[in-house]
């Protein structure tokens, strides 16, 4: 029987990898979310960059692995996949939960003394404030609903019996690890951290997005788009011009 290495379970690859010193793009899905939400993501960014998605546990081609439910826990195994890539200049991208563990995996690479070129955190207001939902302790329906109304996931999921018990574990365990997820203090960030929020999103407000720049001593730029929670669907071209220009010195 082969071995599956960490990087193999880990992170998944759409394309080839790129010629040259392209970035390095790795990206965090959010709650209740598949690396193969973020294919046409890398399929955009294919000739420029080389895209790695984290697979979480629980789900797809991992749906039979134990879920991890705690932010902390996942970012720190997540660390000792990505810390050995440093080949090319390395972006964090997170979405929702997945900011915040892109956050802690920032975190946890420079108390390795291992740089980031740069860090963006989409949907998720700054890990200061503190989460008061409680939606992980609702009942299946009401899951369902939350995740409907963030419209984060395709709801014609939701119609089929068999695909709900096979994807609400997985929904569910991601809800209580973003939302019992506490942020530690400790150094900021030395990198470049860039926030994407849309003005529209019920989880963040303006403000709550524009206060990541207290995680950082590096340059920090705010981008405000129109829309909801999951505003990159309609903002898609200007994210990929975004992790673009995201190298050193960008």
């Amino acid at each position: 029987m082969s071995l599956v290495s960490d990087t193999d379970l880990w992170l998944r690859r759409f394309h080839d990898e790129p010629q040259g010193d392209a970035p390095r793009v790795v990206c965090f899905p959010h709650a209740g979310g598949a690396a193969s939400w973020y294919m046409p993501l890398a399929t955009a960014l294919a000739s420029r960059a080389e895209v790695l998605v984290v697979q979480y546990p629980g789900r797809q081609d991992r749906r039979t692995e134990p879920l991890i439910d705690d932010v902390h826990v996942l970012a720190q195994r997540i660390t000792d996949v990505v810390a050995p890539l440093r080949d090319r200049p390395l972006v964090l991208f997170g979405h929702s939960m997945g900011a915040s563990v892109a956050f802690e995996v920032a975190t946890a690479l420079q108390a390795r003394s291992l740089e980031v070129a740069h860090l963006f955190v989409s949907g998720r207001r700054a890990p200061q404030y503190p989460h008061d939902e409680k939606v992980h302790r609702l009942d299946d329906a009401g899951v369902i609903a939350e995740v409907r109304r963030l419209a984060g996931t395709d709801s014609r999921i939701f119609d089929d019996e068999e695909l709900v018990r096979m994807v609400l574990p997985a929904i569910r365990g991601d809800y209580r690890a973003a939302e019992t997820y506490r942020y530690r203090p400790g150094p900021p960030l030395t990198c470049p951290v860039t926030a994407l929020t849309g003005d529209d999103d019920p989880k963040t407000t303006v403000k709550q997005a524009a206060d990541w720049e207290e995680r950082t001593t590096g340059p920090f730029r705010l981008r405000v788009f129109p829309g909801g929670h999951f505003f990159l669907t309609a903002h898609s071209k200007a994210v990929v011009e975004l992790l673009s220009g995201a190298t050193p010195g960008a």
